[in-house]
């Protein structure tokens, strides 16, 4: 009997054995991965990182590098290499692979931010952290001010703007998944790119451009329409500060609060309720002249009949002569962050600094002879081509199975919101409205929000947009909404709605405006 059910033992254990996975017949070591032949890439280090003690992650200097003291306390391999697709390229880039065992079987890619040629160390630490394979490139050139203006790099270098406008994610793309395949011995099941402002611009470079790249793709405030955005940016200062900040149109920071509180008294209730936010600016209808000085006179809480034209200018946005519209303005709500651009004394380095080394190719070129019209389309000319994502046939993206999350900030200020509305819409019109769209790419428009919004750091409070995108892509169900939650010492004071455009968050007229729930998506009054 006891022979009998030694043998069953064994025999369950043996069948056991048969079916347990065998190891990838493809993966390798950290070590090895530095004799990969990837063509055009050269991998210059991989060396297995095991913490304790923490590893500390690179150090850069600058106002958009690594802090020192940043840790690390997971082991994980660290690749560093370069691809040089043209023989004035050197995109270099690192990947971080956590070990096969901490490894969640998905990639996600850290984006950068404006001109910056510096790899995301930041983002990568998170990301591997969190059990995610990871990469970022320094966009082919060193930079980490980011200010496109110092070091002027690239002045007599098209190779490089061009890699800089399309080539960078795509070469650290491709090279990363060839190094997880050969370390893991498989391909990642998904990959994800989750980024804002430039990397936002990186987001739908890839879905455009190389729709195969990415499964799910979260596009924050994308300066995606380059020459453009680059043109407003410029002119709005040029609006406000080409006669210097004496002049009678200039409208100091102090006046940006009662400019506001005038938005808000005038638009705040078109929701249904008086909250501080502008649930969608484009059904505001602010005229700045409503608080015109008396005449002759000048306080902080008016404008003169000067400065009634600046800000009137400032929310019309560029125009060409015809009338056509270059870029929008920037929308009521936004004033309390019109300091960045139109403050002064000086314009934002990384607007003048575009048309300086990109356009003009001459560091001297002073922007107050700027002519928006004219120099926009000598841009367009020069390198629209190479900077520009501005297609709207996602088609081979959507074939892919991608998702697209697109949102933006009605506040923000250095990336005027209706730019991205526009782009919206024209995908929706190329590709057979939204029953045909709404499924794979959905834009939502944050209230009250600045910067690269998410943070809660002003408005209706903090939410995850890569959370979103990968949900979306893991389970196939597009968000209907999304539920931002803002906090005081880490408690919930604050719930609100983020509808998908062209809805938003309406108050249902009853129970509190502060929770989520008394709120309902619809199309806005105008």
């Amino acid at each position: 009997m006891k022979h009998h059910s030694f043998r069953n033992l064994l025999l369950i254990l043996l069948a056991g054995f048969a079916l347990a996975p065998a190891p990838a017949s493809g993966q390798r070591s950290c070590e090895s991965l530095a004799s990969l032949n990837i063509p055009n890439v050269t991998v210059t280090m991989a060396k297995s990182i095991a913490p304790p003690p923490d590893f500390e992650v690179p150090s850069l200097p600058g106002r958009y590098g690594t802090p020192p003291g940043l840790k690390v306390s997971v082991p994980f391999c660290r690749v560093a290499g370069f691809a040089a697709p043209t023989s004035d390229s050197h995109i270099s880039f690192e990947v971080w692979l956590p070990i096969a065992g901490n490894w969640n079987g998905k990639y996600l890619g850290v984006g950068n931010p404006g001109f910056v040629g510096a790899i995301g160390y930041g983002g990568m630490s998170r990301e591997v952290s969190r059990g995610y394979a990871t990469a970022s490139t320094d966009t082919g050139h060193s930079d980490t001010e980011a200010s496109g203006a110092l070091p002027p790099w690239a002045i007599g270098h098209p190779e490089k703007v061009a890699d800089w406008g399309y080539r960078t994610v795509h070469e650290m793309t491709m090279a990363a998944k060839q190094i997880i395949q050969a370390y893991y011995g498989k391909s990642p099941r998904l990959s994800f790119w989750s980024s804002c402002h430039e990397g936002g611009n990186q987001a739908l470079t890839e879905a455009q451009k190389y729709p195969k790249d990415y499964d799910g793709i979260a596009a924050g405030d994308p300066a995606y329409y380059i020459t453009h955005l680059q043109a407003v940016s410029v002119y709005l200062s040029w609006v406000s500060l080409k006669d210097g900040v004496k002049a009678p149109g200039y409208i100091p920071p102090s006046k940006y609060p009662a400019i506001h509180r005038a938005v808000l008294d005038t638009c705040d209730a078109l929701d249904g309720v008086r909250d501080g936010i502008i649930e969608n600016p484009t059904s505001c209808h602010f005229d700045p002249a409503t608080i015109q000085c008396p005449a002759k006179e000048d306080y902080a809480s008016c404008l003169t009949p000067a400065q009634v034209q600046t800000a009137r200018q400032i929310y019309a946005g560029a125009k060409f002569a015809d009338g056509t519209p270059i870029y929008p303005g920037l929308e009521p709500g936004s004033e309390l962050d019109w300091g960045m651009m139109l403050g002064g004394p000086d314009p934002m380095a990384i607007n003048v600094g575009f048309f300086q080394n990109v356009v003009f190719e001459d560091p001297n070129w002073d922007y107050r002879t700027f002519d928006v019209a004219r120099d926009t389309r000598l841009a367009d000319a020069k390198v629209g081509a190479v900077v520009n994502m501005i297609d709207p046939n996602l088609r081979p993206f959507k074939e892919n199975g991608g998702k697209l999350l697109m949102y933006q900030s009605w506040q923000e200020a250095a990336i005027p919101p209706g730019g991205l509305v526009d782009y919206y819409q024209r995908v929706q019109a190329a590709m057979g409205g939204p029953n045909e769209t709404h499924n794979f790419v959905r834009l939502f428009m944050v209230p009250g929000e600045g910067m690269c919004s998410g943070f809660g750091v002003r408005g209706p409070g903090a939410w995850d947009a890569f959370d979103v995108i990968e949900k979306w892509r893991e389970t196939n169900v597009a968000p209907d909404k999304i539920v931002t939650s803002h906090r005081v010492g880490g408690v919930v004071d604050r719930t609100h709605p983020v509808c998908p455009y062209p809805q938003a968050a309406i108050y249902k007229g009853t129970g509190d405006p502060y929770d989520a729930a008394n709120f309902t998506c619809g199309i806005p009054k105008r």
